[in-house]
């Protein structure tokens, strides 16, 4: 990890931010009063107005043996955990069963939710910008709560699932030294390349794809601007696990394939005639490519495609798959605060 990398993981988000010169697409007023709900002896939601969002932002927080929120400043680890285009941050402890991971026992994890398809963007609705700001959402609202109120330090690593991959390697590639490892499963990761197939599925949810990055060809820019692989030299200092399903039938599966999205037919008679998840595919296709790009920018990363579709039975495996590299990245590097 280059100097300036190693120097910057010891920065606050808000410092962190400035410092490489990021942005919000708007201002971002503070959150309103947060609320706290206790789910279990480790499992902690809270509540709060967030502008950002111009709605309700929920965040789930698995803490660590010993956690104290008022304890000393970059006391705590902390693993991010993106949800995906459903938006549910509880499936990380439903489906994923992170509770049950012995690695995270001395390790925060953050998990917020989204709305329905947010892709973890903020959205360009029309060129005027606005809500949902995803991604202001969590790099303004989400990081500084944590770090500030509830023992969050700043070594960092982040994943995610479907969009939740998405979203941690662009805010990974867009602000160099937030994140000191991330991964992402079945993720669409070079979304500009398959256009079509996005919108489709935002169609399918009953959400206007268009108000997200525009339309791809007059808003061409607008969708390069948050393509992780046109930003694939941010991540160039930060270890990263990329996996995917190639779409044909795996281990996990049951029999049924992934419902036909309207839209999608293109891709459909593209596709290889095993494939029965066409959206995993393009998904295996785009990690295919991200990970040869991060290879020739010397990037540390590791690619692994395998059988499956786009379900989160497969998150569950390959989170535990890159769970020891995400855990590593996290140990202290050296003298200093933790």
């Amino acid at each position: 990890m280059s100097s300036t990398c190693t120097r910057r993981t010891a920065l606050t988000t808000a410092a962190l931010l400035a410092a490489t010169g990021v942005t919000p697409a708007q201002a971002a007023p503070a959150p309103g009063p947060v609320t706290e709900r206790r789910l279990g002896s480790r499992l902690v939601e809270l509540g709060f107005d967030s502008p950002a969002l111009a709605g309700r932002g929920r965040v789930a927080l698995l803490t660590p043996r010993g956690w104290d929120r008022r304890g000393p400043r970059d006391r705590w680890p902390v693993l991010y955990l993106l949800a995906g285009g459903d938006g549910d941050h509880t499936t990380w402890t439903t489906l994923f069963q992170v509770q049950e991971l012995a690695p995270l026992r001395d390790i925060l994890v953050v998990m917020p939710a989204m709305p329905l398809f947010g892709f973890w963007t903020d959205w360009w609705n029309g060129g005027k910008g606005g809500a949902p700001a995803v991604r202001t959402h969590v790099l303004r609202e989400v990081m500084p709560l944590v770090e500030r109120e509830y023992g969050a330090g700043t070594r960092r690593a982040a994943a995610g699932e479907s969009q939740g991959g998405f979203g941690v390697l662009g805010m990974a590639a867009r602000v160099p030294g937030l994140f000191r490892a991330v991964a992402s499963f079945g993720a669409p990761v070079h979304p500009v390349r398959h256009a079509e197939m996005w919108l489709s599925g935002a169609t399918y949810v009953g959400v206007d794809g268009y108000r997200i990055f525009g339309d791809p060809w007059r808003q061409w820019d607008v969708w390069l601007e948050w393509d992780p692989y046109r930003h694939a030299a941010g991540l160039r200092s930060t270890r990263v696990h990329l996996s995917s399903g190639d779409g044909t039938p795996g281990p996990l599966d049951g029999e049924e394939s992934d419902p036909h999205i309207p839209g999608t037919e293109k891709w459909v008679a593209l596709a290889d005639e095993r494939v029965v998840s066409v959206t995993e595919a393009v998904c295996g296709e785009e990690t295919r490519l991200l990970g040869a790009r991060l290879k020739e920018l010397g990037a540390p990363v590791t690619t692994r495609i395998h059988p499956g579709t786009h379900s989160g039975t497969y998150g569950h495996r390959e989170l535990r798959v890159a769970l020891p590299t995400l855990v590593d990245a996290l140990r202290p590097a050296g003298p200093g605060p933790r």
